[in-house]
């Protein structure tokens, strides 16, 4: 069986977490669950789940079981087994791949737009090569002249285009194929958020990212239970961005050698300013996940509106390269078809 989604992952915890707390045990709220669903993945795994717990099993050894679910859950679902708190555990874990599901579709909206601009820019750009070029030229030949310079390069850039069409049609092909890969697979979306970490146009929202992961994760693990010292070595895991993971594990050391959570925070500079005295206070008054949370929800807004602002930049723009570079292949062609008509007049 595949791993689960994000958006699968939170409907699981929800649907899980509602029947818990309507005091319904696992095993049964696991039938209950199964009853609705066709034939498919969904009933295949929840019935692997319940041949496990059936045969004398807990609900984190049949999690553990399926192979589906990813490292982070099953870490939280054994600690709400053994705390009794699984209702509170899952409901926190929904609520958290929510927010996963929902910044994966942010990131995916933010690069597929571009992606979308930038190929209708291309066809374009194919047409008025391949197509209109030349019977551009065979009225220039009717009238004893030719396309030369810029409108002749381009011409025969056409010509070329269009004689090894399958070649290119082959590239583009090869090319959607990668985009797919990247935007439509884990193991895509992983490598494209590593290229966005060194990327100089995306590497502060990468940071941002990580940073919410980092506080959202934390968020949950200390509101389920975990001290300070197994929530930082749980949640360091879900961290891929490479300098905020050395971070991360500068303040598990610190913390480990008995040193604050907040000031080995401020000493990494992982938090900074409003949120770095946000994270004192929590530490202070004992209310470390609630500001967690509030700075991962922060996180997700300036994510969001970072987003937001850099496609409406990239909008323009790119219509703006577009106008240009067909207002000069036109006017290359329509320049000296002007000069040619005049001579004849």
């Amino acid at each position: 069986m595949k791993p689960l989604t994000n958006a699968e992952l939170a409907s699981f915890c929800a649907q899980l977490s509602m029947i818990l707390r309507s005091g319904i045990s696992a095993l049964e709220g696991l039938h209950i669950m199964g009853e609705d669903l066709p034939d498919g993945d969904g009933k295949k795994l929840l019935d692997a789940m319940l041949a496990c717990m059936e045969s004398g099993g807990s609900f984190s050894e049949a999690v553990e079981a399926v192979k589906c679910f990813p490292d982070y859950m099953r870490s939280m679902v054994r600690l709400g087994d053994q705390s009794g708190r699984l209702d509170d555990v899952m409901d926190s874990l929904a609520a958290y791949y929510r927010r996963e599901d929902e910044l994966a579709r942010s990131i995916k909206s933010a690069v597929t737009y571009p992606l979308v601009m930038l190929g209708m820019m291309v066809l374009v750009m194919l047409v008025l090569i391949i197509k209109v070029l030349p019977v551009f030229d065979q009225v220039f030949q009717q009238l004893g002249a030719g396309l030369t310079g810029v409108s002749g390069a381009v011409l025969r850039m056409g010509q070329s285009l269009s004689r090894y069409s399958v070649v290119f049609i082959a590239v583009a092909l090869l090319l959607a194929a990668i985009c797919g890969y990247f935007l439509g697979t884990r193991q895509g979306r992983s490598r494209l958020r590593r290229f966005a970490t060194g990327f100089a146009g995306t590497r502060k929202l990468a940071e941002k990212i990580a940073c919410a992961r980092f506080a959202s994760g934390m968020h949950l693990a200390l509101s389920s239970g975990l001290n300070i010292d197994d929530a930082l070595d749980t949640v360091s895991r879900l961290v891929e961005h490479p300098v905020v993971g050395e971070k991360v594990n500068a303040i598990r050391h610190a913390v480990a050698e008995g040193g604050s959570l907040s000031d080995a925070i401020v000493e990494t500079g992982l938090f900074t300013g409003v949120y770095a005295r946000m994270i004192n206070i929590g530490v202070k008054t004992g209310a470390t996940d609630e500001v967690l949370r509030q700075i991962a929800r922060q996180y997700d807004t300036e994510i969001s509106e970072g987003m937001a602002g850099a496609i409406a930049k990239l909008e323009p723009t790119l219509v703006a390269i577009l106008s240009v570079a067909v207002g000069m292949i036109l006017l290359s062609v329509m320049l000296p078809l002007m000069g040619v008509m005049s001579n004849i007049g």
